[in-house]
């Protein structure tokens, strides 16, 4: 196992009508921004649930915030926390509008351009960059991409998605309530599932160091993920199923999976290229490319890709070769079995668009990905070529 450091210090707040405790966490003299996407939170009455229980506080709204957030509607957030003082912000919404939020809560003290701090990738922004973040909150709509719980963000800018890191972007406190994502539309959920298997496997089908802990963690997670997964999609306002997957898709990317073992990451990666491109949702692109990519790395994934095969599917039978073929078959079989497309040409995208990918990811700098920083162009293109 790897040398690690583990910090969380975000309060999980889970259950049906935890509302209220916003009231507990939020600083009763705070001059709080709330902010959410399209407007799906308010219409449904949840802005005003929120602005009830904040009570005499003063508070401003900002909407708008898209499904792949933009820097420049970020940045107008920014100048209303500048000009009006806010001292804390509340997320509602999924982890779009939350990654949003984290960039807020950071560029807000900022100095200079903000845009720098897009620059940094998978690394955390210095201290020495950034030394303070207005404290924010989140209230969770769509069980997805963990940033409840972690410190990460994506954020894009001209045709590029950037990840964001900082410790100073945890969140305070996350309300994690089941029932808030009873009306999420089917292909919302879906891809939540997804996203939350993805975030899994990147931390898991590595190689072996031995991360015992870890390993079974993530077997417990992807598990649950295939046993409900074809529920959550189905019965919305199944309780105890929807608190599974979102509490799994928390799990999933807290930090407490990826300690002290390597990371992949290379499937988010072509992934988001492919969002930028051609507007194929986020958890629908990491359908699309990990089957493929798993086909093409089979031999460097061969011991995880076996354990894999033997835990979570539990594939017994077989050559070494079989087990891991109808461990990637059945991996592709389930996110079709969620209502996901699996192939860019269901999308309409064929062979003739895999050059100008290729050409996104050598200028974004995405030329030696995976955990071993080994993935080339030349191999992104053999992926995408069996993802088509």
């Amino acid at each position: 196992m790897f040398n690690f450091d583990f910090y969380n210090p975000t309060r999980i707040v889970f259950g049906k009508d935890r509302l209220e405790s916003i009231d507990k966490y939020v600083p009763v003299d705070a001059t709080v921004l709330i902010t959410y996407g399209s407007g799906s939170a308010k219409k449904s009455g949840l802005i005003d649930k929120v602005k009830a229980v904040l009570g005499n506080r003063k508070v401003y709204e900002f909407s708008g915030i898209e499904p792949n957030p933009c820097y420049e509607t970020l940045v107008k957030a920014v100048e209303i926390v500048r000009s009006e003082n806010i001292n804390f912000l509340l997320a509602v919404g999924g982890g779009s509008v939350i990654d949003g939020t984290k960039f807020i809560t950071l560029a807000s003290y900022y100095k200079g351009d903000s845009r720098d701090l897009l620059k940094y990738g998978l690394a955390p922004i210095p201290f020495d960059v950034i030394e303070k973040a207005v404290p924010f909150g989140t209230v969770l709509t769509l069980p997805a991409t963990g940033s409840e719980m972690n410190s990460g963000a994506v954020i894009s800018y001209e045709h590029g998605k950037y990840a964001v890191m900082s410790e100073l972007a945890f969140p305070t406190f996350s309300i994690l309530d089941p029932t808030i994502t009873f009306t999420l539309p089917k292909t919302q959920v879906a891809n939540g599932v997804i996203d939350a298997f993805v975030h899994t496997t990147e931390q898991y089908l590595t190689f072996p160091v031995d991360g015992k802990v870890q390993d079974r963690i993530a077997e417990g997670i992807l598990q649950t993920l295939i046993e409900i997964g074809e529920t959550t999609v189905a019965e919305p306002e199944n309780y105890d199923v929807r608190a599974n997957h979102v509490w799994s898709a928390t799990l999933a990317l807290n930090g407490i999976v990826g300690a002290g073992v390597p990371q992949d990451w290379a499937t988010h990666m072509i992934g988001h290229e492919l969002t930028a491109l051609f507007g194929i949702d986020h958890g629908q692109t990491l359908a699309i490319v990990l089957p493929a990519l798993l086909e093409v790395r089979r031999e460097q994934k061969r011991a995880k890709l076996l354990q894999y095969a033997e835990r979570v599917w539990h594939i017994e039978s077989g050559s070494e070769e079989e087990k891991v073929d109808l461990a990637i078959q059945k991996t592709r079989e389930f996110f079709e079995s969620l209502g996901a497309k699996t192939h860019l040409s269901q999308y309409g995208v064929g062979a003739d668009k895999i050059p100008v990918v290729i050409e996104q990811l050598k200028a974004h700098g995405m030329i030696a990905l995976s955990e071993t920083q080994d993935i080339t162009l030349d191999i992104s293109q053999k992926i995408l070529e069996r993802a088509v």
